[in-house]
């Protein structure tokens, strides 16, 4: 017999903007503390050096949140130019520098021939330090080791770099970038390509593709959570707070069926419905046309919408 969860069954989304020094999990567990959730997660990473949006799912909203780790994203980077280290951030040991006449001699039109060569589709070899798994085991477990493992390079779209600003060789950019970029490994190629090495020093997320609501630290959070009076189960302060449960998927096309297919759709059955769009793998978004409420995620096929994942309101 499996050992019973403790904790609300509350369901929502809390979008945090998670601070610097601690990583992902750990900002997900202390917020879940707060909420006294039994069930929670979040749509992606960030490394403890980062910073920025990280959408944290509690309840139902969990069913839904991988929809989210396909969006594009946005990221605002600080690079430090003149050296590289062996994570490629702050966090690294420096394994080389390069001369000092080569960093002063480095020119506007060399970076913007660096940001214009790295935009686009394009393959992309993980960094030793990220979470892919080798074997079982994160990559980053390995080069702790120092252990070397083959990495598969996979495929990525820079839809757009902007340059912000350029100071004290330190290089300030605004990424835009399909899943699964590592900014990390961008910034220790354009190092390369300038011939001047870089790492990340800052990285902060700002966007999410689909991902609609305000963002809030765990200050903030954790003075409200001082509000919660536990012993009476009142969490009415922070349940406030939290977003619905498609907030983090708003890029999915939405539909609404009526009462009798809602039930339907509910009990895991397709809703026979018309569809003014052609037959797909992509998903949608189902909801109730009399309640607004958000039923989970459907697949138009055959003439009829097919349950992929239902939520248990």
């Amino acid at each position: 017999m499996g050992r019973r969860k403790s904790g609300r069954n509350v369901s929502g989304v809390i979008l945090l903007d998670k601070p610097r020094d601690i990583t992902s999990n750990a900002a997900l567990q202390q917020v879940r503390r707060f909420f006294n959730a039994n069930k929670a997660g979040h749509t992606g990473a960030l490394d403890p050096l980062a910073t920025g949006l990280l959408p944290l799912c509690f309840g139902e909203a969990t069913k839904v949140s991988h929809f989210a780790l396909e969006a594009d994203k946005t990221y605002r980077v600080v690079a430090q130019l003149g050296a590289r280290t062996t994570t490629s951030d702050a966090e690294g040991e420096v394994a080389w520098r390069c001369e000092q006449a080569a960093l002063e001699s480095l020119t506007q039109e060399q970076i913007d021939q660096a940001i214009a060569h790295f935009v686009g589709t394009q393959e992309q070899s993980p960094s030793m330090y990220s979470a892919l798994k080798y074997e079982g085991r994160p990559l980053y477990w390995y080069a702790r080791q120092g252990i070397e493992v083959p990495r598969k390079t996979r495929q990525i779209t820079i839809h757009n770099i902007n340059f912000i600003a350029w100071a004290n060789h330190q290089l300030t950019l605004e990424v835009t970038c399909s899943k699964g970029t590592y900014i990390r490994t961008l910034i220790d190629d354009m190092g390369q390509f300038l011939g001047c090495g870089a790492y990340v020093q800052e990285l902060h997320r700002s966007w999410i593709e689909g991902v609609e609501g305000p963002m809030l630290s765990l200050a903030e959070l954790a003075e409200i959570a001082e509000q919660t009076n536990r012993e009476a189960d009142d969490y009415a302060a922070l349940d406030l707070l939290l977003q619905p449960n498609d907030c983090v998927i708003r890029q999915v096309q939405a539909v609404s069926i009526d009462a009798a297919n809602a039930l339907r759709f509910q009990s895991g059955n397709p809703a026979k419905i018309t569809l003014d769009a052609p037959p797909g793998d992509a998903p949608w978004r189902v909801f109730h046309a009399a309640s607004g409420e958000f039923l989970g995620i459907g697949i138009w096929q055959n003439g009829v919408l097919s349950p992929k994942r239902v939520l248990n309101l």
